[in-house]
């Protein structure tokens, strides 16, 4: 049950991370929501997820502590998990938001996620420090939180990560042919920068909902809720609300 009177908001993480991604963005949105932050099954102090874990899993994992009429907002692999969600549990899920999300990857994407994945299979920690790299270089983002999340990957049991990993590198083709039954109001978010989740994925994401709306934010590269906290919680407030007069 929110608290006060407040609404819920339900954050996500990505694959290979944990709740702790959101601080920045959480300590923003607790005026205004009671904010929820699980980990998934595979991730932070959980078990590791064992052989053939699959989204429904993911989605099944974390579905009984989110509560009814939630505001559910994923980044990356949450952001799957969410759309999940809000198709075969509904009634969880007042409003979608999806964050750095693929969407319905062409063939040449999926190549490109699916070598990312070959490479962590053969070198894990190098494919963490390539990992970082696409995530924060160049960026201005508090060199304190690229070592935390660096910490965070390199916790990961390898094997749970790789299943989890295959499920955000596969996951999305399962969902695309679904997306349109979704029936709350969406908002799909992600960096001008992000070469993974890219604008042109955003976009494909946002034509496919029945009721979403695409914002870019400029210059933002994928570790979004880290990189751009306030732009981030200006985006989800501000849909919220309009979402709550409708």
């Amino acid at each position: 049950m929110a608290l006060l009177g407040k609404p819920t908001i339900v954050l996500l993480h990505g694959v290979g991370l944990d709740h702790t991604m959101w601080e920045p963005a959480a300590a923003l949105l607790a005026d205004r929501f009671t904010v929820i932050t699980p980990d998934l099954p595979g991730h932070g102090a959980r078990p590791p997820a064992g052989d053939g874990v699959t989204l429904a899993d993911l989605a099944d994992g974390v579905a009984g502590g989110i509560p009814a009429g939630s505001h559910l907002v994923g980044f990356s692999l949450g952001a799957l998990v969410a759309q999940h969600l809000a198709l075969y549990r509904p009634g969880l899920v007042a409003t979608l938001t999806s964050v750095s999300s693929v969407c319905e990857r062409t063939a040449e994407e999926r190549a490109s996620v699916l070598a990312r994945l070959r490479s962590a299979e053969a070198d894990f920690p190098a494919s963490a420090a390539a990992s970082l790299d696409r995530w924060y270089a160049g960026t201005d983002v508090d060199p304190r939180w690229v070592s935390r999340t660096e910490a965070t990957l390199r916790a990961n049991d390898v094997g749970s990560f790789l299943r989890c990993y295959r499920v955000f590198a596969t996951a999305d083709a399962e969902l695309g042919p679904a997306l349109g039954t979704i029936a709350v109001r969406a908002l799909a978010v992600t960096g001008e920068n992000d070469t993974g989740s890219t604008p042109e994925m955003t976009r494909r994401l946002a034509a496919a909902l029945p009721d979403c709306r695409a914002v870019i934010v400029p210059t933002a590269r994928h570790m979004l809720p880290v990189e751009r906290p306030e732009a981030l919680a200006d985006s989800l407030t501000t849909f919220i609300g309009e979402s709550a007069h409708v």
